[in-house]
């Protein structure tokens, strides 16, 4: 069927699967190197604990059959060999079922990892990185042109995310309507980068044009994507841009990122296909039975961006084939943080000798200033945000992680920048304080600078000590 492939968007394919890959290598990665803290056999929130309460058929994992650390271990790092093979080019050299195999796998593994991680892994991209992925088995390799219905099956997907986020942000929250949610964002964002300070400190006017432009992107262009080149390329690179704009002004783990590879697969790349032939039979039978499959399940996310109390970052099933997505309904006027801290004082005094914990991403001192780390995501620091904002986000765990500190557990520690007690001398108390955090004046930072100034608030968590 000469209609079922699209081989001006050989080259497309070849850069989206690339990118795919790297998104892919850096979600597995950080998966090896924090998950005996966060979820392993003795982390906050164990894996075994999880799959004793929870069923296979809501959550399917490898991990419901046997857990062990190691076994996670191998299984992180078995994805980070396969997703770099990838990334080389490995599935250009084996037949075409042989490749779909090898796309398949990475997605089963993280798949496995994303369904025990529990709030650790409760991000709108880790279902964006799985829905992505299970679509891009289907792209196929050199032994085919691209198929017309994944290139519109991942065109559909740019569409709910970019969508989806619009209009989330027009029914929430009204800063959004009056073009003022950029007075505050990048000074309350989850992890700010090292040129948010930069970004806050633009002329609120300019702020002003970002979000109505920011609409206008994810309100209007989406609609574009349908349309024939040069208007779809156009309106992806529109979207690619503005989510390089956003790389710049905070860490988003991989959403971002995610975000513009899903477009680079709409972009048509000026090149000349190499002659192949035709798709066989089976693969077009089965493209064209799992696009069906996928576009029927999609009836649940559109209803939901259509309904009135739209929710974000669902997954409609537990294999999460089509989920919704959005963020920043409501932006947060104002910065709180919880800041750790621990003593060696046998008695736990106001005034005593309290030493501050520092984390690798969420502020902390005042002088430190932020740092890149997207696409990586730093899971702890994230959810710490979430923590200032409310005690009940961190209900599951927190108690967890002051244990950890108190016995000072080494995979724990790996998790922060430097703990203030050396290896054989643990604290006898840790508390929890949260401050007020907001950015310094330009003339504050010349002054002391400092990017961050910090205002007392109260206790968040009492002297802890283990019994």
């Amino acid at each position: 069927m000469e209609w079922f492939v699209a081989p001006e968007y050989w080259t497309a394919r070849l850069v989206f699967q690339k990118a795919l890959a790297a998104v892919y290598l850096v979600a597995f990665l950080t998966a090896a190197l924090q998950f005996r803290a966060l979820i392993g056999e003795r982390g906050m929130l164990p894996v075994p604990r999880f799959t004793a309460r929870v069923p296979f058929r809501r959550a399917p994992s490898l991990f419901h059959w046997r857990y062990s650390d190691r076994l996670f271990a191998g299984c992180a790092w078995t994805g980070c060999a396969v997703a770099a093979a990838l990334l080389a080019g490995v599935d250009s050299l084996v037949p075409l079922w042989a490749a779909m195999g090898l796309w398949l796998l990475p997605w089963a593994l993280y798949l496995s990892i994303v369904n025990v991680g529990q709030t650790w892994y409760g991000f709108g991209w880790e279902s964006l990185l799985l829905e992505t992925g299970f679509v891009a088995v289907l792209l196929g390799n050199d032994e085919v042109a691209p198929p017309v219905v994944v290139l519109f099956l991942l065109r559909w997907l740019l569409f709910r995310v970019e969508f989806g986020a619009g209009l989330i942000k027009m029914r929430g929250d009204a800063c959004w309507r009056k073009l003022t949610c950029l007075d505050h964002h990048h000074e309350t964002q989850p992890m700010p980068g090292p040129l948010s300070w930069f970004f806050h400190r633009l002329p609120r006017p300019l702020h002003r044009v970002e979000v109505a432009a920011n609409h206008v992107t994810q309100l209007v262009v989406p609609f574009l994507l349908f349309t024939p080149r040069p208007v779809a390329t156009a309106a992806a690179a529109l979207m690619a841009v503005t989510q390089l704009w956003l790389v710049l002004s905070g860490n988003f783990s991989w959403l971002n990122w995610l975000t513009i590879v899903l477009a680079l697969s709409v972009i048509g790349f000026p090149a000349d296909p190499p002659p192949v032939p035709g798709a066989p039979l089976w693969y077009e039978v089965l493209v064209l039975a799992v696009a069906a499959l996928l576009l029927f399940l999609s009836h649940r996310p559109v209803r939901n961006m259509l309904s009135r109390r739209q929710t974000i970052n669902r997954s409609f099933d537990p294999l999460h084939l089509v989920n919704t997505y959005g963020a920043f309904g409501s932006v947060s006027r104002v910065r709180y943080e919880v800041v750790v801290e621990g003593t060696t004082d046998e008695v736990p005094r106001e005034d005593g000798d309290w030493r501050e914990y520092e984390f690798k991403g969420k502020p902390g001192d005042p002088r430190r200033w932020p740092r890149q780390f997207a696409p990586y995501h730093l899971r702890l620091d994230w959810m710490m945000w979430f923590a200032a904002l409310s005690p009940a986000y961190a209900g599951p765990w927190f108690t967890a992680f002051v244990e950890r500190l108190l016995e000072n557990d080494r995979d724990t520690l790996r998790l922060l920048r430097r703990s203030p007690f050396p290896p054989d001398a643990p604290p006898r108390h840790v508390r929890a304080r949260l401050f007020r955090y907001r950015y310094t004046t330009w003339r504050e930072l010349r002054e002391t600078g400092a990017c961050w100034e910090r205002t007392y608030v109260r206790e968040y968590l009492p002297p802890t000590r283990l019994t």
